[in-house]
């Protein structure tokens, strides 16, 4: 029997796997009592038991009057922690990092002054494809439509500015200011969230968390989604193209982008490419997707800062096949690949085009890799070309005693620590570069944020991540200027008991708006970093700093990160040159400002 909760068919998909709900938990339908009509049967309450069912067992939050009360409900639940963070932009991250390991994520801040400060890192997690439920605290319910003048607001009658804002950034936004139809629109939201891989906003009227009503159960009957499904006809004709087009092909390659995430056709990928015996490579933001233990992976495929040779066999190859991929200025390097249409198979997560011939709409990535893995011809030609002109990397050159360090032999030493339980985190700017280049262990986790790209994100992102995945130890690259943006959510880290491993790399400035267009706004005053995350840590929690300044300290502060501060958050601060640069940010940079620096077409 097919059960439906307000707007949502609770039929249980084919595979279960919706946002990581913990089928231990999942309470059974049949023959079970759900004492409706008591007095916990609220809308504070139902709330709290749909994020807990769905996966999340931490919010992020910032209180404010507007949400007290459902803050309240929130700490009520005992499978729910509530983590308070130092403002509502990092909250807003944290989220995002937390979605990004366990599925989705979710967060609450008060009205407006709250909503206008989150909607940053929500726009964030709308690019990046990630499910994310943004719950505000709201006006009393009285207050809508009578003309009065709300405090946290910009002194309107009409205060719907906050809504307005987030309807561009979220997919679905639901206002609950009447308790007979909050049930229904909470549950569309939430599943709207994990159907389209999106944000959504909830906004919840200040004096409705703690009444009771008739649509409320004290347990709520949990749903789940209905899996989406290709068009078979559609299928079978893109597979039969595809498998033509490749077929014919001398020395195709294959190609992974970020949105296999969202299409949750990582497996199916690596299925293809044992199949296919192509040659292998990601795109940067995919890098993480695909394990780079594969024997036919070549690397990241990002034009002219490529890994070595990469770009070399995917720009020769006379047809390729790109899965989720996002061509923008920054993944295209100021839109200089060397690609041509008419070689490309382009699969997007529900739909595929074969060159400049036909698309097929309705076909699912999964589906449609998985069938062509069983209809493709084994071909390693590009993959043999490879292996003919490789040559290993040089490492850096060595640091003589007491040199000051380079920020290649700092990553040299990063790439030593990782292993399967690890997870690198990567800041908006020259650890993109670097951080690419780290050859990732089976099992090690890779997060960045190519789209949205917001410096500072990488702090709420890793305390996000690190509480959603405590079993990993999180090792973050994280550049000075962008610290200064969110450094303060170091002590919510701390109060969480995370035993992270931030690297802070000080060279005095914005290096890679540097190596982009160069200003005296780009050099920033220097802090005492160490000093300041002592500050912060003020004898509470375990939280080891340092600062380095050549290898021989920096091999020490690892150890000792390894060793004796094993369960601390580690804080190391390099102090590097502030030209210290990888080339492949210097090449980059030259071009994506060639690309903004465009003159007006001619009218």
């Amino acid at each position: 029997m097919d059960f439906k909760i307000g707007a949502i068919d609770t039929c249980m998909p084919v595979n279960g796997d919706i946002a990581n709900v913990p089928t231990n938990k999942a309470v059974t339908i049949q023959n079970s009592t759900i004492p409706f009509n008591s007095p916990d049967s609220t809308l504070g309450r139902h709330l709290a038991r749909r994020l807990v069912q769905i996966g999340v067992t931490d919010v992020f939050s910032v209180p404010g009057d507007f949400n007290l009360t459902l803050l309240d409900h929130l700490v009520a639940e005992p499978e729910l922690n509530l983590i308070g963070c130092c403002n509502e932009l990092n909250a807003g991250y944290a989220a995002d990092g937390y979605a990004r390991a366990r599925g989705i994520g979710a967060c609450v801040v008060t009205f407006t002054v709250g909503g206008l400060s989150i909607v940053n890192a929500i726009a964030g997690a709308y690019s990046e494809n990630l499910p994310l439920i943004c719950i505000v605290g709201g006006p009393n319910s009285n207050d809508y439509g009578t003309n009065r003048i709300l405090h946290h607001t910009i002194g309107l009658h009409d205060f719907s500015q906050e809504l307005r804002c987030f309807q561009t950034v979220t997919c679905y936004q639901a206002v609950l200011n009447n308790l007979d139809d909050a049930h229904e629109l909470i549950d569309t939201a939430i599943s709207t969230s994990l159907k389209e891989s999106k944000p959504v906003y909830i906004s919840v009227g200040c004096n409705l968390p703690g009444i009771p009503h008739p649509t409320f159960s004290r347990e709520p009957v949990p749903f789940s989604l209905s899996p989406r499904l290709s068009n078979m006809m559609g299928l079978d004709a893109a597979v039969e193209a595809a498998a033509e087009f490749l077929n014919k092909a001398v020395k195709p390659v294959l190609v992974g982008g970020q949105n296999m995430h969202v299409a949750k056709a990582c497996d199916a990928f690596v299925e293809l490419a044992d199949s296919c015996g192509y040659a292998v490579a990601v795109m940067p933001a995919a890098k993480g997707l695909v394990p780079e233990h594969h024997p036919h992976f070549l690397g990241t495929y990002w034009g002219a800062v490529s890994t070595t040779f990469c770009a070399e066999i995917v720009g020769s190859a006379d047809a390729y096949l790109f899965a989720g991929p996002i061509f923008n200025d920054y993944s295209s390097v100021g839109y200089s690949l060397l690609l041509k249409k008419e070689k490309a198979i382009i699969v997007q997560p529900d739909r595929v085009t074969i060159g400049n011939g036909p698309a097929f709409g309705c076909v699912l990535m999964r589906d449609f890799l998985s069938a062509l893995a069983k209809r493709i011809k084994h071909n390693p030609t590009s993959y043999e070309n490879y292996h003919r002109i490789y040559v290993p990397d040089g490492l850096p050159l060595k640091c003589e005693p007491k040199e000051a360090l380079r920020v290649n032999v700092l990553f040299q030493h990063i790439q030593s620590m990782l292993t399967g339980e690890s997870t690198v985190i990567a800041e908006t700017g020259d650890s993109w570069f670097n951080c690419q280049k780290l050859k990732l262990p089976q099992g090690c986790g890779y997060e960045f944020q190519m789209q949205y790209g917001s410096i500072g994100w990488s702090v709420g992102a890793t305390l996000g991540y690190a509480q959603a995945a405590p079993e990993k130890r999180v090792i973050a690259c994280i550049g000075d200027g962008s610290f200064q943006v969110t450094a303060q959510d170091i002590s919510t880290m701390l109060r969480c008991g995370q035993r992270t491993i931030i690297f802070l790399i000080n060279n005095g400035g914005y290096t890679i708006e540097v190596e982009i267009h160069d200003g005296p706004y780009n050099v920033i005053k220097n802090w005492n970093y160490t000093g300041l995350v002592d500050a912060i840590h003020n004898g509470e929690g375990k939280c080891w700093t340092t600062k380095v300044y050549s290898e021989e300290e920096l091999v020490e502060a690892i150890e000792t990160t390894n060793g004796a501060k094993k369960d601390c958050l580690c804080f190391i601060e390099v102090i590097v040159h502030k030209d210290d640069t990888s080339k492949e940010l210097l090449e980059w940079g030259s071009r994506v400002s060639a690309a903004n620096s465009r003159p007006p077409i001619p009218q």
